[in-house]
């Protein structure tokens, strides 16, 4: 297993970003052909007031200390998003997170699970930093497809391969594959913050191997944070659903992340219905 520090995939990153430019994007007159697409090292450098060895330090994984203004600037010259900019500050300056004991972690999840059954009938789940589910309600089950949730059960059942096996992303070959490239961005935001992690690692090489888009979109370095946005869903099960979807971050471990979909009036009417229904 590749050893993946955060200095390199800094590296990495930035020549992604670099490579998807070309100079006219950027305003720089393109003279003569050249040997690989997107902007030189030295191009970058210019547009972000650095020098070209000093960016070609970052780009090679060397141990450089970046401020935020200089992270910043290099953002601008290479246009990135937001998230895009904010994964560069955390690759760059990743932060030391404080571990918490199993008392306080078990405390944790009792009451994240409560909350997420006192949720019925808007779906909630709980994802852990490596994105297996540790808590879901019933609701969450019907919509998501999942077994009966148990705190009794061991079993562990990851986001990620849930949601790229199958068509559960749906049957539309160009849909299913953005819902996928939106979700592995999401994944690789979160992986950002702990690369040298051994669980995370395996996890990326086990999908690399197992699943075909994650294999596919994982080497383009896309990055996208979770979105709190509208979601719906048609099944045949019960129709058309309508959900606001928001995310929440505990804050004694602010990996962890509580997936709320609150349920309009009509689906909220009918979700409890059918859940009636099964008990």
């Amino acid at each position: 297993m590749e050893e993946r520090s955060p200095k390199k995939l800094l590296g990495e990153f930035l020549r992604s970003r670099r490579q998807r430019l070309s100079p006219e994007e950027v305003g720089l007159v393109n003279y003569g052909r050249r040997r690989t697409s997107g902007l030189r090292r030295e191009e970058v450098a210019q547009l972000a007031h650095i020098g070209t060895s000093w960016y070609t330090s970052l780009e090679q994984g060397r141990e450089v200390n970046a401020s935020q203004d200089v992270l910043d600037h290099i953002a601008r010259a290479l246009q990135l998003t937001e998230d895009e900019r904010q994964y560069l500050h955390v690759l760059a300056r990743p932060a030391q997170r404080e571990e918490k004991t199993e008392d306080e972690q078990q405390q944790l999840q009792t009451g994240m699970q409560r909350t997420v059954m006192a949720l019925e009938p808007n779906p909630a789940f709980v994802l852990d930093p490596y994105w297996n589910l540790t808590a879901w309600n019933r609701a969450a089950a019907f919509v998501f497809h999942l077994p009966a949730f148990s705190a009794a059960n061991d079993y562990k059942i990851n986001w990620i391969k849930h949601l790229l096996s199958g068509d559960r992303l749906g049957t539309d070959t160009q849909e299913r594959n953005e819902k996928a490239q939106a979700i592995i961005a999401q994944f690789r935001a979160d992986y950002a913050q702990s690369p040298n992690d051994v669980i995370f690692q395996k996890l990326v090489d086990e999908f690399q191997q197992t699943i075909p888009i994650f294999r596919e979109r994982w080497p383009m370095h896309d990055v996208q944070a979770v979105k709190d946005r509208f979601k719906h869903f048609d099944d045949p099960r019960i129709g058309v659903m309508e959900f606001e979807h928001i995310v929440l971050h505990p804050s004694g471990n602010p990996m962890m992340k509580m997936m709320i979909y609150t349920a309009s009036l009509d689906t909220a009417t009918r979700l409890q219905a059918m859940l009636k229904a099964e008990v």
